[in-house]
């Protein structure tokens, strides 16, 4: 069985049908229906099944399994909203605040010279920080750490701050400028006006005062909802656990997990 709502197979089976009739696709071209191809992806994302097996389940070729993901993975993930869309609805939803969190999704080795800030020869998509191969991926989420946008992946070398500020800290000064500030750890301490980020010990092993101290208590307890983000995505789509695609298919994959994750959580709906 399938353990995912009828609903989001549904929902999926008509943005596949869409995309075939965009496409010009001939009625019975297709090994698979809609609905039988939206099944095979949602297995691949809930249980990480291997290709192999997911084509003898269907009575497909390995390259035709490949082929029928890969098309799904893209037809969700242009569902998924930029960082000024999503910015914009929580917003005009009243959210006080949003959470910037960024995570190293795991994937296979690929080894990819680059040059470190301190002119050193290093793995592009290694990450010291992690201690494995992975893209780093922005995201920002609300509150009760429902995801609203990932951003595009960097190599796992890259820092936080650095991936951020590429992708995501234009859009939420302007958030923040407007009345709804972002929340983040120490690791985006320098990001600019409107991050709140926790103010770190005074050298000399001096403490913080009694009101950096408790504004420190209170960014931790609201930030940490946050990372359920992340977990809501991991935990329910097992495949981004380990990517075993490209690295350059991390981004489209992990959008089209968000796309998933707000749809169960009816942030968006079928008609969307």
């Amino acid at each position: 069985m399938l353990d995912v709502p009828a609903e989001l197979l549904r929902y999926l089976t008509r943005l596949l049908a869409a995309e075939r009739r965009l496409r010009g696709t001939p009625a019975g071209s297709r090994r698979l229906s809609c609905r039988n191809q939206a099944v095979l992806t949602l297995r691949w994302f809930r249980d990480r099944a291997r290709i192999e097996q997911l084509g003898r389940d269907h009575g497909i070729s390995r390259a035709t399994a490949y082929r029928y993901v890969a098309e799904a993975v893209d037809v969700l993930s242009e569902q998924a909203p930029d960082l000024a869309e999503a910015l914009g609805r929580a917003m005009a939803e009243a959210v006080p605040y949003v959470i910037l969190d960024g995570k190293v999704f795991e994937s296979d080795h690929c080894s990819e010279p680059a040059t470190s800030v301190k002119g050193e020869e290093i793995d592009a998509w290694y990450s010291g920080k992690a201690h494995r191969h992975g893209g780093n991926m922005q995201a920002v989420m609300r509150p009760d750490g429902l995801p609203l946008w990932a951003g595009p992946a960097e190599p796992g070398s890259a820092h936080d701050i650095t991936a951020a500020r590429i992708h995501a800290l234009p859009a939420l000064y302007r958030a923040a400028a407007l009345g709804m500030p972002c929340l983040a750890d120490s690791g985006y301490e320098g990001a600019g006006i409107g991050i709140l980020v926790p103010v770190k010990n005074p050298p000399g092993n001096r403490e913080l005062d009694i009101g950096a101290r408790t504004r420190n208590a209170l960014l931790r307890d609201l930030r940490c909802r946050g990372e359920r983000g992340f977990a809501l995505l991991t935990q329910r789509w097992a495949v981004l656990q380990h990517i075993t695609a490209s690295p350059s298919r991390i981004t489209e994959i992990t959008r089209a997990a968000l796309v998933l994750t707000q749809f169960e959580h009816k942030y968006i709906g079928e008609n969307r």
